[in-house]
């Protein structure tokens, strides 16, 4: 079974610093994109960045753009997500998903979520 694990999260004050890690491992053929998304109870999940594994392209929400970096470390199979600029409005638990091929289904991509992590800005 494939499997993503966010690590990072904690109680940051305003303008602090945030590294969000996601490190995918298991059954793994190949990682075709990786993205955060974050939830605030009470409210829908919302997109927050993604990146094309292969190439390296990001995409960024409106909201976040600016202001939060989503990389890549392939050799790790990790997803970073970092900010020096964060908002009270920032608060939410963040989730990583990855579209992943499974290797006992390579051809096809998956849809797989971590756990998530709790990010509270506050002073």
């Amino acid at each position: 079974q494939v499997q993503l694990v966010e690590s990072g999260g904690g109680l940051i004050q305003p303008g602090g610093s945030l590294r969000l890690s996601c490190t995918a491992s298991g059954a793994i053929s190949s990682i075709v994109t990786m993205a955060w998304y974050r939830q605030v109870p009470g409210k829908q999940r919302e997109f927050v960045a993604q990146i094309i594994w292969r190439g390296g392209n990001t995409y960024y929400s409106d909201s976040v753009k600016g202001r939060f970096t989503i990389s890549r470390d392939n050799a790790k199979s990790t997803v970073y997500l970092q900010s020096n600029a964060l908002k009270p409005e920032d608060t939410a638990v963040y989730f990583c998903n990855g579209q992943i091929r499974p290797s006992y289904d390579r051809m096809v991509a998956s849809d797989y979520w971590g756990q998530g992590t709790q990010v509270t800005v506050s002073s």
